[in-house]
């Protein structure tokens, strides 16, 4: 009899201190927008962080494509139910730093949370992108990505082209385009992803030309879109050009189209450098360049930082904060950091990472790979290529898609389309300012 109460306490002790043990790790919420190959990279950070420590637990949601996880953001902020990191695209710093109140600091919750926090060891380009005015850095800078340029090795060949010399012009792939057509060795010459980062944004900042006003929106609020210059009119009418006959196939309005090129259906693709997890695991004989850029402007200068970068919401208990601050410090590890570029094609954050990758042989092993690193750090940034930044260039993009896609279904050419662009973007700016 005596034996059943002993067994009856160790089993309860034992019920207890499981129960204990798995509740006494402080979850923490990452909401991101990762798909295919990345989204893989994210679980395997989450799962390593979380086996490296007992205390926290990081726990990755995918919410759809980058405006879609911002627009969730946003309302579960104001369902006051916010997760305590969410990935917010370029294009949504600008509406995260108008909501100070509701996001706390990266580089305060690195301090208070006991890391190590020096703003120099990460890449500079990146870290003032994302930073205030006076220095402080508000987000943590994740996947920042450089726009380059991919083709198919075997379309090139096919086609009478040279594979080992990719097109650096904008007239070099239009031409490359039409013979790629032209000798049937694809359907379609050339694609492209973010018609507005990669063809509007970065081909300003490339060619060493204004987007807008105020520095693009970096040294002031009131803006206004400076797209309708000639530069802009000739590049979107001869992709419009393009487009008639398929030498040039429109793919969606953000990511879409590197299907597009994965499938063999295009032979050149200008895409985000954080595609490249899926053009390796897709066992294309690719190639790649550096952005192309236009004769015409005065580049090629530096691109500008796209991805996104982690925001942190206020309103968080100390022991998540922590956990965040833990995490954001595992992430600036730099084996962790070297292998997140290596693997996924995104920027290092830190210059330590960037070191080591270049000592261990790796961009003589893969050629092109540091390509979109040397377009961001080649050049000091002038006013056209310090960045792009609206307290609406989510809303100014959805402008510009819409007239961009009237343009390529032939029902405006490219002058009226900048112009409209202009005109409404221009409206829409005002009243977000205003507001």
């Amino acid at each position: 009899m005596t034996t059943t109460p002993t067994r009856a306490a160790l089993m309860a002790a034992t019920l207890l201190a499981t129960t204990t043990g798995a509740f006494a790790a402080t979850e923490i919420q990452w909401w991101h927008a990762m798909s295919g190959a990345n989204n893989e990279v994210v679980e395997t950070l989450a799962k390593e962080f979380n086996a490296s420590q007992a205390d926290y637990k990081i726990t990755p949601v995918f919410k759809g494509t980058y405006p879609e996880t911002l627009n969730a953001g946003i309302a579960a902020f104001r369902a006051r139910q916010p997760p305590a990191i969410i990935q917010v695209f370029d294009a949504g710093t600008g509406v995260m730093m108008g909501a100070e109140g509701a996001i706390k600091p990266a580089a305060e919750v690195l301090e208070e949370g006991g890391q190590t926090f020096d703003k120099s060891k990460y890449l500079p380009g990146i870290v003032s992108y994302y930073s205030k005015s006076d220095g402080t850095m508000l987000s943590f800078p994740y996947n920042s990505s450089s726009p380059i340029l991919y083709y198919n090795k075997d379309v090139f060949q096919k086609a009478g082209l040279d594979a080992a010399n990719p097109p650096k012009t904008w007239p070099e792939v239009f031409d490359a385009a039409k013979k790629i057509k032209a000798s049937g060795a694809a359907p379609c010459g050339f694609t492209t992803t973010w018609m507005t980062w990669i063809q509007t944004e970065n081909f300003a900042a490339w060619n060493n030309v204004p987007y807008g006003t105020n520095e693009n929106g970096l040294a002031g609020l009131d803006v206004k879109l400076q797209i309708d210059a000639p530069i802009f009119v000739d590049h979107f009418q001869a992709i419009a050009d393009l487009a008639k006959d398929g030498t040039f196939r429109y793919g969606g309005r953000t990511a879409e189209a590197k299907q597009l090129f994965l499938s063999g259906e295009c032979g050149i693709l200008t895409e985000s450098s954080g595609g490249l997890g899926d053009v390796v695991k897709s066992g294309m004989n690719y190639g790649i360049g550096q952005l192309p850029y236009d004769p015409k402007g005065s580049g090629p200068q530096n691109t500008i930082p796209g991805g996104a970068s982690l925001w942190v919401f206020g309103g968080k208990s100390d022991a998540e904060y922590k956990g965040v601050a833990a995490f954001f410090g595992f992430l600036s590890q730099t084996d962790i950091q070297s292998r997140l570029h290596q693997v996924s094609g995104y920027l290092p954050v830190t210059l330590a990472a960037y070191e080591a990758t270049k000592a261990s042989g790796f961009y003589e092993k893969n050629p092109g790979r540091e390509t979109p690193i040397l377009q961001m750090l080649g050049k000091a940034p002038t006013e056209n290529s310090k960045g792009v930044r609206l307290v609406n260039l989510p809303q100014v993009r959805d402008i510009e898609n819409e007239e961009f896609e009237a343009m390529l279904n032939g029902t405006q050419d490219a002058k009226t389309a900048v112009a409209k662009i202009v005109e409404r973007a221009n409206a829409a700016i005002a009243q977000a300012v205003a507001q």
